[in-house]
């Protein structure tokens, strides 16, 4: 009997591209069918998660590839180019955000915005008086308010848009005390041979340390643990 699974993504496109490296196989071997379509969506609907689902099945004579996945370190994550977006879908992204924005922040005294893009990244900033309320405890806050403006963000775009949101400058200051901590612990490390543990960080963040560090020739870096309890660890090599 032929195999069949379901797949799910923000878009048929990206639930299909998920179902079919679940399954190891290109899209012409596999017959497609979407059971539940993005379009009939309001504009704040996006605020609770968008699933679109799709099946797919292996066609007669197709077998599934047993591949052991290889998961990419995070230091591959860093360096990987996303696909440029092109001017059209930018101009939906900023669209989608600009609506969302401006709402968002008239309900907060004296606080604007400002979105820029380049062909990878749109990059948002929110500034003013009341501004910082939204950063939270070491970018919790800041960082919960990205994976929703990112959500927004992707409303009705094929391809995955990535939005880095800052507020008051934090990004950068916060990326330059991770800098001067994975400095610090380096030379402890290297000083008495024993490894050191940080405490559980965001990806983004768990990315500044091991950037700061991977050109070292005395220390290496790695990442154990779960989300959101995942961990970076530095050790001599």
């Amino acid at each position: 009997m032929a195999k069949t699974i379901i797949a799910e993504g923000k878009t048929s496109t990206e639930a299909i591209e998920n179902g079919l490296r679940e399954l190891k196989v290109s899209k012409d071997k596999v017959d497609i069918k979407v059971l539940e379509n993005e379009d009939k969506r309001s504009f704040f609907s996006i605020l609770t998660p968008r699933i679109v689902k799709v099946e797919l099945t292996l066609k007669e004579g197709v077998e599934e590839k047993k591949v052991v996945k290889e998961e990419p370190s995070e230091k591959t994550i860093i360096k990987e180019k996303r696909e440029p977006l092109s001017q059209e879908e930018i101009n939906k992204v900023k669209e989608n955000l600009n609506a969302f924005l401006e709402e968002f922040t008239n309900k907060l005294s004296s606080t604007k915005f400002q979105i820029t893009s380049d062909e990878q990244y749109i990059y948002v900033t929110i500034d003013g008086e009341e501004a910082g309320k939204l950063i939270g405890y070491r970018g919790e806050t800041l960082n919960a308010l990205q994976t929703l403006v990112s959500a927004i963000a992707n409303k009705n775009i094929d391809k995955k848009v990535s939005v880095l949101l800052d507020i008051e400058g934090y990004r950068e200051k916060r990326k330059k005390a991770l800098e001067e901590l994975a400095d610090k612990l380096a030379r402890t490390v290297i000083r008495n041979g024993k490894q050191v543990t940080l405490e559980p960080m965001s990806a983004y963040e768990r990315k500044i340390i091991h950037n700061r560090l991977q050109d070292s020739q005395r220390v290496k870096t790695y990442s154990v643990g779960e989300e959101p309890y995942r961990k970076v660890i530095i050790a001599k090599k």
